[in-house]
């Protein structure tokens, strides 16, 4: 094993790890501040460190309110879970790499490499790796220098107090109190706790056996004589139980040689079972869950393709309709004009009928003579002359009436074909709105088909890739059904054959149960006399025993309800010395945990306030001041004493920023004092400091940039208040994480 000092300094940290799809991390000496919003794997990325470090328990399972890391943190993509840490261990510069060969040891397989050469990094294993570099087991670092935000509170470990123990003893690490004292009250309550334990039921049997000695005194003397009329009959019936002995090794040879024909097809069906194990591991076989959720995903696509031919009938039925009503709007005389151009629109008529200047001349000159006539017929004035002027008028009168009825049919037309007119504006604007739905209508369905469509795509390419990574041959929909039903036929296939080997080794353990074990030699042949026979004397001769035994029966009887009087006075002897002995035991128990008591409050007056004097000075600068004094009880219970006022205040009385504080404190004194200085164990804190103010954020900036200077510290945060406190700093790294970094 490598027996230098050992220290370590990460470089870089490359993850397949929860979120982390290969993600690479850079650290630097000292203080490094790894900005990050939330959900971007700050917490993933301390808890790969510690992966790397201590590895991954495969044996934790999920319980209600809690997933086992080897589950939480499996990739995403669906990726074996595995890491590499680029470090510096003392003076060597390495590679520490954890893969995973087998899905239920993650991160299992572990290389320790030189960075420079790529041999072999003598001593470091997968099991020793963190306790190695660090100098403390996983359960010490997690309650030290291992800080999230909803770890802050110090917690009792027996790990924890063994190292606290260590350090202010002997330096030997095997001893816990609290495991001690627990182990001893254990011991204590077994063998006395008021009326039970094992010292109590001691006594009791002891009564017990006192009261059976004397009744057996008087039975014995009886069952004696009881006895000796029996050797007879017993000496016959010893000879005839011989004689079925025979039989019954005869039949149990005869049964083994059923046994060994049992485990010969048991091992048969066990080797069926692992040839078809192989076999699906090298055809790359998924599990029943992911065959079954494949082929329902292929029945949920088929109905997504069925959903996608209805909306595109729908289209089409749109679509025509949308032709249909198009085909209506140009049919009609305004095609191509909205309603209101088409309202706008002149009226096709005839110019209407108008007097020209020259004939209301005329009217009014034949309007005179018609007037001039009857003035002349009125006077008696010469007839030719009357006539005349009548005739010139009654013939402009006839013109007149014959252009006013030309008018009147005029306006008559027009009236009609302004009514027409309105009628077909009404017609063609119902026509026009709805070619303008169907047009709408039609593009909605056209949009659902296309989304539909490209849905059904997306999700077919989906479930073909996934198929792919162990059917290559699945170029679409019907060979991946096809693919996953001769998958599923393999899994059955197994799925009999462990059936058919479950129950192979069912009748080979009921076989074996009823196989007595070998006694005696087997016979060479089935013995002469059947069992029948030999079981007729052997009931004949207990058939005469029966009176003799009646009365050896009773006594032996009621003796054997006592017990042997030998038995039960060496029983008694027995008990007298156990009962001594525990009383000695529990006396000396009691003594040892006297001195136990002694010795922890020895040890906690002896470290509490060393502790309590370094978490005091850290909890000074992280308040500015604000508090003076600590002290911690053996079951790490926390009070602060504030400057200038000499009454502490339990932790669970201040308030939630200024708990968190004074429980970073301690634990940053717990790491001063409990890690190996040697070692320079690095401190990871994952928004440890996220309850603080920025006032007391920027002291524990502070406080933590100078604690830099001696070991790598890791702040992730998701606030940006740290970053900028170190704008401008070069002693200080500062960088920002995205969700896609």
């Amino acid at each position: 094993m490598y027996m230098g000092v050992i220290f370590l300094l990460i470089h870089r940290m490359t993850a397949t790890f929860g979120k982390l799809q290969s993600r690479t991390l850079k650290l630097e000496d000292g203080l490094n501040i790894i900005e990050a919003p939330n959900e971007t794997g700050k917490s993933t990325w301390c808890a790969f460190l510690l992966a790397m470090l201590y590895g991954i328990n495969s044996r934790e399972r999920d319980k209600a309110g809690f997933i086992a890391d080897k589950n939480r943190y499996a990739p995403w993509n669906g990726d074996a879970m595995s890491g590499r840490m680029e470090c510096r261990a003392g003076a060597d510069e390495l590679s520490l790499i954890r893969t995973t060969r087998r899905q239920t040891a993650p991160m299992g397989d572990f290389q320790a490499l030189y960075a420079g050469t790529g041999e072999s990094f003598p001593g470091l294993t997968g099991q020793n790796c963190g306790e190695t570099l660090l100098g403390v087991s996983r359960e010490v670092y997690e309650r030290s220098a291992f800080i999230r935000q909803s770890g802050i509170p110090i917690t009792q470990d027996a790990g924890l107090e063994r190292r606290i123990a260590a350090l202010i003893t002997t330096g030997d690490e095997d001893s816990s109190y609290t495991e001690a004292a627990d182990a001893l009250k254990k011991q204590l309550n077994r063998r006395r706790h008021n009326k039970t334990g094992q010292i109590p039921v001691l006594e009791a049997e002891a009564q017990d056996i006192s009261r059976q000695l004397s009744e057996a005194d008087a039975l014995e003397s009886q069952l004696r004589s009881a006895r000796l009329q029996l050797e007879t009959l017993s000496r016959r019936e010893s000879e005839l139980t011989e004689e079925l002995s025979l039989h019954d090794r005869w039949a149990a040879a005869q049964q083994r040689r059923a046994l060994a024909e049992a485990q010969s097809a048991a091992a048969q069906a066990e080797q069926r079972v692992e040839e078809l194990r192989c076999r699906i591991q090298a055809e790359r076989i998924p599990e029943n869950e992911t065959i079954g959720r494949l082929r329902g995903a292929l029945v949920n696509l088929e109905t997504t393709r069925k959903a996608v031919d209805k909306a595109r009938a729908e289209r089409d039925t749109a679509a025509k309709a949308l032709l249909r009503a198009e085909a209506a709007v140009n049919e009609s005389p305004f095609t191509g004009l909205t309603p209101e151009q088409a309202e706008k629109s002149p009226l096709d008529l005839e110019p209407k009928p108008r007097f020209p200047l020259w004939l209301l001349l005329l009217l009014l000159i034949c309007g005179a003579a018609l007037g001039a006539g009857l003035w002349f017929v009125s006077k008696n004035l010469p007839l030719a002359v009357g006539g005349g002027c009548g005739l010139f008028g009654a013939a402009a009168l006839a013109a007149g009436l014959f252009i006013g009825k030309k008018q009147s049919r005029w306006e008559a037309l027009a009236a009609g074909a302004r009514q027409r007119r309105q009628e077909e504006l009404t017609t063609y604007t119902a026509l026009y709105r709805a070619a303008e739905d169907a047009r709408a209508e039609a593009g909605r369905r056209s949009a659902t088909a296309e989304a539909l469509y490209s849905t059904l795509s997306s999700n077919e390419q989906a479930i073909l890739l996934e198929v792919r990574r162990f059917a290559p041959d699945a170029y679409d929909s019907a060979a991946a059904d096809r693919l996953l039903r001769a998958c599923a036929v393999r899994r059955q296939e197994l799925t009999k054959a462990e059936a058919a080997a479950r129950e192979a080794g069912m009748r080979l353990e009921l076989l074996a149960q009823k196989v007595p074990a070998a006694d005696g030699e087997i016979p060479p042949a089935p013995p002469a006399r059947s069992r029948e026979a030999v079981s007729s004397e052997l009931d004949a001769v207990r058939a005469e025993q029966t009176a003799a035994r009646s009365t050896a029966d009773r006594l032996t009887g009621q003796l054997h309800a006592i017990g042997d009087p030998v038995a039960l006075r060496s029983e008694a002897a027995r008990l007298e010395e156990e009962i001594a002995a525990l009383e000695a035991e529990y006396d000396a128990i009691r003594l040892a945990m006297d001195a136990l008591d002694t010795a922890n409050t020895t040890l906690q007056n002896r470290f509490s306030p060393e502790l309590g004097r370094r978490a005091a000075e850290i909890f000074s600068a992280l308040t500015d001041g604000r508090y003076s004094g600590v002290v911690l009880d053996r079951a790490f219970h926390l009070s602060a004493e504030p400057a200038g006022d000499s009454i502490y205040r339990p932790s669970a009385l201040l308030s939630a920023g200024a708990a968190d504080q004074l429980y970073l404190a301690v634990r940053l004194a717990i790491c001063d004092l409990v890690l190996p200085e040697e070692k320079q164990v690095p401190i990871v804190l994952d928004d440890a400091l996220a309850s603080f103010d920025d006032d007391r954020c920027a002291a524990a900036l502070r406080w933590l940039k100078e604690e830099g200077r001696h070991r790598q510290i890791l702040l992730f945060t998701c606030h940006s208040r740290e970053a900028a406190f170190f704008a401008g700093d070069k002693e200080v790294s500062v960088q920002r994480l995205t969700a896609d970094l």
